[in-house]
């Protein structure tokens, strides 16, 4: 998914950083699906959509909700007026969006090679580069994140974060479960020679 920006500039934190190697953006897009969300600050439907996608993002990312978030990244392509304008915008969304540079002429490459029409528009992409979904702001509005697993498993990404903590724990619950019969046999040792202690105090 690197590849779509190769050679691009991409803004994480709310515009503090830019990511503009090849390795910061595999680190960021690889492996995951991928939201195109084109929109607007001005644009009346973009207001009402933006907090959907808002809360549609956290649910699905923040620790808040998840405890570990979900192969999901989502770049925002402005078609906002003043680079003030994107600013406010990304400032009230997570930390965690992706943008394109204010003025950026690759969000028009980006626009005609999606086809995208009408704002608001979200272009659901697998970690290939395939679209999933030309436009899922109505199956945002409808499902929710529950829309999610339908392209994680379209895309057929593998969760590999849970899979590799789901070991981890599987593999301490193992070492515990081999240790505890010496931890209850080194409390009972511990716990007679305590008594036997105790035993010749009172004795003497």
């Amino acid at each position: 998914m690197a590849s779509l920006f190769a050679g691009k500039v991409l803004m994480a934190n709310r515009e503090r950083d830019e990511l503009d190697t090849e390795r910061e953006l595999r680190r960021a897009l690889d492996n995951k699906v991928l939201l195109l969300y084109f929109g607007a600050g001005r644009c009346p439907r973009c207001r009402r959509f933006a907090p959907l996608l808002k809360d549609f993002f956290q649910r699905l990312t923040d620790e808040f909700y998840v405890e570990r978030s979900s192969q999901l990244v989502l770049v925002y392509v402005s078609r906002d007026e003043t680079e003030e304008q994107q600013s406010s915008f990304l400032r009230s969304m997570p930390r965690r969006w992706l943008a394109l540079p204010f003025g950026d002429s690759f969000g028009r490459e980006l626009e005609l090679r999606f086809s995208v029409s009408e704002l608001p528009a979200v272009v659901v992409l697998k970690p290939s580069g395939d679209v999933l979904v030309s436009n899922a702001v109505e199956e945002i509005r409808r499902m929710g994140p529950s829309c999610f697993r339908n392209w994680q498993e379209a895309a057929e990404l593998l969760d590999r974060n849970f899979r590799l903590a789901e070991a981890e724990d599987s593999e301490n619950f193992s070492r515990r479960s081999l240790m505890d019969p010496l931890r209850r046999l080194k409390y009972k040792l511990d716990k007679d020679e305590d008594e036997e202690e105790e035993e010749e105090r009172e004795e003497s």
